[in-house]
């Protein structure tokens, strides 16, 4: 199966916001209803802020298979948390502030991932190629502007962790942060690129 990336700021020009919403409205996304409402409700409206930009992944006949968000964001690593090895890959793209003991990185952020729940295609994407495609479009821009650290934040349950974890992908946890609003506790991680 052939999959085609879309840039949301591409579809607005092309379709308008009300056709736009009409094909966001076929998203689905039964494990984690936080990645849908964000697709249906503040993907077009951060876009044209420029706060994130949504890329949606189109399968040959044009259904929506997936979609991710990225940005560039500021962050804070403690040293602690990595090894020696990982403390000076990151010191070539932070600065050290010795008040707070952490890194001071501006990265790369995958803000959403999400899958179509409702994607009937014969090949339904995996994990992994999402993934890809999102560290694709990352090393196009990182070619523009540089950079070289990436990060996302998960909910701590252990079939994301081992996603992001695994082998193809290789994230590693550096922190974690709880979620007054919502009472949930987001692991952080990270990876060099």
């Amino acid at each position: 199966m052939r999959y085609k990336i879309t840039n949301i700021l591409d579809l607005i020009e092309i379709t308008g916001e009300d056709e736009l919403k009409i094909i966001l409205s076929d998203f689905s996304c039964v494990e984690n209803k936080e990645i849908e409402n964000f697709l249906h409700n503040n993907a077009i409206e951060f876009a044209k802020k420029k706060m994130s930009i949504t890329h949606l992944i189109f399968d040959e006949e044009g259904q929506i298979a997936a979609y991710f968000t990225l940005t560039h964001k500021p962050s804070a690593v403690k040293g602690e948390l990595l090894s020696r090895t990982k403390q000076k890959k990151l010191a070539m793209h932070a600065r050290f502030d010795t008040s707070v003991q952490a890194y001071s990185i501006s990265a790369f952020l995958i803000a959403q991932l999400g899958k179509n729940s409702n994607y009937e295609g014969e090949e339904c994407i995996s994990g992994n190629l999402l993934m890809d495609m999102a560290i694709t479009v990352l090393r196009e821009v990182q070619k523009q502007i540089g950079g070289g650290v990436v990060f996302l934040e998960c909910e701590d349950k252990p079939k994301l962790l081992r996603f992001y974890q695994n082998e193809h992908n290789n994230f590693k946890v550096y922190g974690e942060r709880f979620s007054e609003s919502d009472h949930v506790k987001y692991l952080q991680l990270l990876k060099f690129f």
